[in-house]
């Protein structure tokens, strides 16, 4: 992040609508049960360039394959998310409401149907009652002119506990830059996508090809590096729309601060995820240095973040090394177990592969904090990598045990 501190970065409240020619809403349309928001709509003023990083999950629900084909020529104008269905699961019918989501809001808004991306969350394998997802799409759009970025961060949560958004204000040569986000997710979290959903804009101005690359490097380091349960879902979704408005332009001189930007909204958007993880009571951060490479300082980060037993650990606030060293040890990173160090909180519990003196009071109180840092030093190279996860509780099992949108 060294470009981005040497920058006056602002953060700004608003989310998705802070950069320039975009706006949004959020409403309910009475899909979920509660009664509470589940149509958002985020629209540019302009046709934008766009980007998209899409779950890997084989299952892929409809809305996953119809905006595949609506981003494939880079340009979209409109992102339209419905919560409390999922539209996973469901056959032709499926990808037909998903179709006609799309052009409910084309003629709603006065765009191509083609230039919208379709979005669902919620529960897998239930119809989508499109009738009444047709009238929140209409009531959406209508709203679009006193719309908050709020309104529809809110309007994508499922068992989220708050919403998600996060925008910043920066300068690329002089020329003022925002970008915006929102994002939803809480659990069946991990990385190469989860059950979450992520919309970010930005005023830049950016070719196809440089959106492209910035938003998986980005990905790669934020939502990519999170888990809360490991579980990877058939919806999940990143999106970005850049539409010129500010005039500035990313360019190979500048395009360095733009990613560290980005970086910055989606990693802060992450680890807001993670902060709301089902039943979570501790955000952890998982740091692994001293690698062969940054590829096995990931399997090693990742198994820890990952790992039931170390999860539930921290849940009841005990300092058990052990089933660290183990996560490390069934990571398929390559290690030296006589050179394996950890530390909790910046105390170092283990060297060398064995327990040393330390100060069990600092450890206790590593461990109590709601915020926790779990190092491990396997001494074979230069490769780093961090993970971001929670704890796992009881609340965790009770709410998926009673999980029906």
């Amino acid at each position: 992040m060294s470009n981005i501190k040497q920058l006056e970065i602002k953060q700004i409240s608003g989310g998705v609508i802070v950069p320039k020619g975009f706006k949004a809403s959020g409403v309910a349309c009475n899909i979920k049960q509660s009664g509470n928001k589940d149509i958002a709509v985020v629209v540019s003023e302009k046709v934008a360039i766009a980007a998209a990083v899409f779950t890997t999950n084989k299952m892929a629900a409809a809305p996953v394959h119809l905006s595949k084909n609506h981003i494939a020529n880079g340009k979209v104008q409109a992102v339209v998310i419905n919560s409390g269905n999922a539209n996973a699961c469901t056959g032709r019918q499926g990808y037909r409401d998903a179709e006609k989501m799309a052009e409910v809001a084309g003629l709603a808004i006065g765009i191509n149907p083609k230039d919208i991306i379709i979005s669902s969350t919620g529960i897998i394998g239930v119809p989508m009652p499109i009738q009444k997802v047709e009238e929140g799409i209409k009531m959406a759009v209508g709203r679009l002119p006193k719309g908050t970025g709020t309104d529809a961060a809110e309007a994508i949560m499922t068992t989220d506990t708050f919403s998600k958004e996060y925008a910043i204000a920066f300068e690329l040569d002089s020329q003022e830059v925002r970008i915006g986000g929102m994002a939803k997710g809480s659990g069946m979290i991990a990385p190469n996508m989860a059950t979450m959903l992520a919309v970010i804009t930005t005023d830049a101005l950016v070719t196809l090809g440089a959106l492209d690359s910035s938003l998986k490097a980005a990905v790669n380091k934020s939502f990519n590096s999170i888990t809360v349960d490991g579980d990877t879902s058939t919806n999940d979704m990143v999106v970005l729309l850049a539409n010129g408005e500010s005039g500035a332009r990313v360019t190979t001189g500048n395009a360095g601060v733009f990613q560290e930007a980005l970086n910055q909204v989606c990693m802060e958007l992450a680890k807001l995820i993670v902060r709301d993880g089902e039943g979570a009571t501790k955000f952890i951060e998982v740091e692994v240095i001293g690698a062969v490479g940054d590829t096995d300082a990931k399997k090693a980060a990742m198994a820890i973040a990952n790992s039931n037993l170390v999860k539930t650990a921290f849940f009841g606030q005990d300092a058990n090394w052990g089933r660290i060293v183990a996560a490390v040890g069934y990571s398929s990173a390559d290690i030296d177990p006589a050179r394996v160090d950890i530390y909790f909180g910046g105390e170092k519990l283990v060297e060398n592969g064995c327990v040393v003196a330390h100060d069990a009071a600092k450890v206790n109180e590593a461990i109590k904090s709601n915020d926790i840092e779990v190092k491990v030093d396997l001494k074979l190279g230069d490769g780093s990598a961090r993970m971001w996860t929670c704890d796992l509780s009881y609340d965790y099992v009770r709410i998926n045990a009673e999980y029906h949108t």
